[in-house]
């Protein structure tokens, strides 16, 4: 079992070229190609603002391409990437191609497209089925996720697009293409409100299943710290991942325990993910 790990995190202390390099270094054998600054989205006004990130402008493969050199110079490839984020508005669903170009030139073969969270089944496979022929054509497979909303009132996660077993598998029937797969964010499983486990949509999901995000939390919040840090029990979710034969990579997105680090101190943290991400891959080898 191979590990591998986001780099939007590291890269917001020391960007994305020294983050690669240094995702290597401390022991991981594969990096998770973030987006997100493709599209600098001001989530208050829900619009976009102006961004100078080379993935925003002309010469982004350029940039993917300079990437992919630095991880294979140190000895890492890219396993997949995250594009930018919401769906729900359509200017940055015309980064999605642009998105997914970026993988297949950093040498990813999963990109992953969160659904929009309030649309049903149908209604978000039109926006897969329009992305899909690209796709195809850059070897690229497009991987949905499990999404939550907040209940205010209750305190909690509440239902959203791909959020429980039935909804996933729903979502991925209703494009029905093997280069449609799913992304399993172990935290977002486990939220209150949700009725659901990280094992429950494991076991659900079966061959689907071709990417993880994992991270740990308290059962409640979105919390994404890094595993065996609150109460995700991943005895029983690696025990899953064995029992359906997982073949993917074990990729964390626990990007807050990195949050108030420094270009001083970034790599002790980076390495103390990636012992964490071994020790669940030694622990998958076992079981």
């Amino acid at each position: 079992m191979k590990i591998s790990t986001e780099i939007g995190s590291c890269a917001k202390i020391i960007g994305e070229q020294r983050a690669v390099e240094l995702v290597a270094k401390s022991g991981f054998d594969a990096w998770d190609f973030s987006m997100f600054d493709m599209c600098n989205y001001d989530w208050g006004n829900k619009r976009l603002l102006p961004t100078d990130h080379p993935l925003a402008g002309g010469n982004y493969l350029a940039f993917a391409r300079e990437l992919k050199q630095i991880g294979l110079d140190n000895g890492i490839v890219c396993n997949q990437s995250h594009a930018p984020f919401p769906t729900a508005c359509a200017e940055i669903r015309s980064y999605l191609k642009r998105a997914i170009e970026c993988t297949a030139e950093a040498g990813g073969n999963i990109c992953i497209i969160h659904p929009d969270n309030n649309k049903s089944a149908q209604e978000n496979a039109q926006m897969y089925l329009e992305l899909l022929p690209f796709a195809k054509s850059c070897g690229v497979k497009i991987a949905t996720e499990n999404m939550w909303n907040w209940d205010g009132e209750k305190d909690q996660a509440a239902p959203a697009a791909c959020s429980d077993p039935e909804s996933f598998l729903a979502y991925l029937e209703a494009v029905n293409d093997e280069f449609l797969v799913a992304c399993l964010d172990i935290g977002h499983a486990e939220m209150r409100g949700l009725n659901t486990t990280a094992v429950d949509m494991i076991k659900a999901l079966g061959p689907h299943l071709q990417a993880l995000h994992i991270h740990d939390n308290d059962k409640w919040h979105d919390s994404h710290q890094i595993p065996m840090s609150m109460q995700i029990d991943f005895a029983s979710v690696v025990k899953a991942l064995k029992e359906i034969g997982y073949t993917g990579y074990f990729t964390l997105e626990s990007d807050s325990y990195l949050c108030g680090r420094t270009p001083g101190n970034v790599f002790d943290g980076i390495v103390s993910l990636a012992k964490a991400d071994k020790y669940l891959a030694d622990m998958f080898e076992k079981a």
